[in-house]
């Protein structure tokens, strides 16, 4: 399964900001790895405490039809680079940081002793899995495989 690999990577001792003596060595090595797959459009790496974009790979024009699946829109906040494409990268980052914070309190209000390890959505165009670390949020997006 494409999505339980990915997770695999995502989740694994390279990824994970804490275990890693030079995390953004192997930050980057993950996202090339990651960039790579088979079906892989993007990846995202965000600031877990303020939502700042820290890296991207891959077609960030995806993003606008990303941004459009979470909510509706492909407008965003302030654009981090000119043009549209900026703007469309800034407002992808803002409502996935506000989905997985409003997914962790849901989370956090079920069970206080749960945490999220995982959220995955899936349109028809394409998936985005999210992985949250203590510092990271790795964002993937990818092809929607056939069913």
């Amino acid at each position: 399964m494409k999505l339980r690999r990915i997770a695999d990577a995502l989740s694994s001792p390279t990824f994970n900001s804490r275990s890693s003596t030079n995390g953004h060595d192997a930050l980057d090595e993950k996202l090339t790895r990651l960039s790579q797959k088979q079906g892989v459009k993007a990846t995202v790496v965000l600031d877990r405490a303020s939502g700042a974009i820290l890296r991207t790979t891959g077609q960030l024009s995806t993003l606008n039809a990303a941004a459009a699946a979470l909510a509706g829109s492909g407008q965003g906040s302030a654009a981090a680079a000119p043009g549209g494409e900026g703007q469309a990268l800034d407002g992808f980052a803002a409502k996935v940081w506000a989905w997985v914070n409003a997914s962790g309190s849901l989370v956090e209000e079920l069970d206080a002793e749960d945490e999220l390890k995982l959220l995955r959505l899936r349109t028809k165009k394409q998936e985005l899995v999210i992985v949250p670390d203590a510092r990271y949020l790795m964002i993937v997006v990818h092809d929607t495989p056939p069913a």
